[in-house]
């Protein structure tokens, strides 16, 4: 990704948070198509080994969101398990 686009990525996981979403909707939440298609191009070029060390710096940066993301979606409240 470039600056840019790590910036578009971080801007929309901000911009979700901050109209404050359901639980579902956290579940549910997605990056762009844009940032995705950016992003699976970085893993195209990683298993090539072609990145550059600055898309390697960017892929890293995406990975750490993407933990963070499913470290929120594990804290969420279960919907699933009927209440006693």
């Amino acid at each position: 990704m470039s600056q840019a686009s790590l910036l578009r990525a971080y801007e929309e996981i901000a911009s979700f948070f901050a109209r404050s979403p359901s639980s579902e909707e956290i579940a549910a939440f997605h990056l762009s198509g844009q940032t995705v298609a950016r992003l699976r191009e970085l893993l195209e070029k990683n298993s090539a080994g072609t990145l550059t060390p600055d898309e390697a710096d960017e892929l890293d940066q995406v990975s750490h969101l993407n933990r963070m993301l499913l470290l929120i979606r594990s804290r969420l409240p279960r919907t699933d398990i009927p209440q006693a």
